[in-house]
């Protein structure tokens, strides 16, 4: 593998092309203000860097970035890549991961609004992230120990999994199909509406109107904090373990609650079945708190 260490590149596609290369310590930025540094590459390592200019990775192919750092200024860093490892590094930029496959990001630090679109089999671990639209149309997720903060992240997503996670976020999960969420906290309003697919288990969920126009949705074993007019017109499996604020019209399926502040039913169409503490039990033992 060839080496470049401690250079300053600012020209129009610097590095264009390399194929089995290790850049160490180096910065893109200058007058020249050139982008596409590392565009149609093949095996890049990239070490300590300091990345300043526009869509230094596009089309590469085995892509290794370590305790390098993405700015503001660079715009659209990864697209249309693949086998890409991202660790210990910053990805500032706005759109900074789009169309790509076979990514892992670890230990990072992204605030990047429109981040990560129609990426295909992603898996992020012990990273923070803030943004805008967060990996819409995105497939196969994995998420390990990530907390993130911006509006409507993964809508549109499928087939993914989030555990230990931290997300304090506004329509999430929109018209998403095939998620699991565990032991994870969500907070924000009008969470998952149109879903298909979403198992929540042992989640604390918080906000007004969750969980509406959702079908095949379970919920196991989750506390709902400020959550009024849940379930609307949701097909719905769920086991809470706290108050729910209200819930309202329900399409089908069994809620069961220790406690329901307003429960309204004035739609004829709503079948679903709401069960309130003590009310079923069991061979005389509550199925919600296990009281007599």
């Amino acid at each position: 593998m060839k080496i470049i260490e401690n250079q300053t590149f600012d020209m129009e596609r610097a590095l264009y092309g390399s194929n089995g290369v290790l850049v160490r310590n180096c910065s893109f930025d200058g007058p020249a203000d050139g982008e596409s540094a590392f565009k149609e590459g093949t095996d890049i390592v990239t070490e300590h860097c300091f990345l300043n200019l526009r869509y230094p990775f596009w089309h590469d192919h085995g892509l290794k970035i370590t305790d390098s750092e993405m700015t503001e200024a660079c715009r659209a860093a990864l697209w249309y890549s693949d086998n890409v490892e991202i660790t210990d590094s910053k990805l500032h930029g706005i759109k900074a991961l789009r169309e790509c496959s076979d990514v892992s990001i670890k230990n990072c630090d992204i605030i990047s609004p429109e981040f990560g679109w129609s990426v295909r089999g992603i898996c992020m671990e012990d990273t923070t992230a803030v943004s805008e639209y967060f990996m819409m149309r995105s497939e196969e997720l994995t998420f390990r120990n990530v907390t993130f903060k911006g509006k409507y992240s993964f809508q549109y997503i499928k087939n993914a999994t989030f555990e230990n996670c931290v997300f304090d976020t506004k329509d999430a999960f929109w018209h998403g199909e095939n998620v699991t969420v565990k032991d994870s906290v969500v907070k924000g309003e009008y969470l998952a509406w149109y879903s298909d697919g979403l198992t929540l288990i042992n989640c604390k969920i918080i906000g007004t109107q969750p969980l509406c126009y959702c079908k095949n949705l379970k919920l196991i074993n989750c506390e709902m904090i400020d959550t009024d007019l849940a379930f609307e017109k949701s097909e719905v499996e769920a086991v809470v373990t706290t108050k729910v604020d209200s819930i309202k019209n329900p399409q089908s399926g069994r809620i069961e609650a220790p406690e329901v502040g307003e429960l309204i039913m004035d739609d004829e169409n709503a079948k679903g079945e709401v069960i309130v503490c003590g009310q079923k039990k069991s061979d005389g033992i509550c199925k919600i708190c296990n009281c007599a």
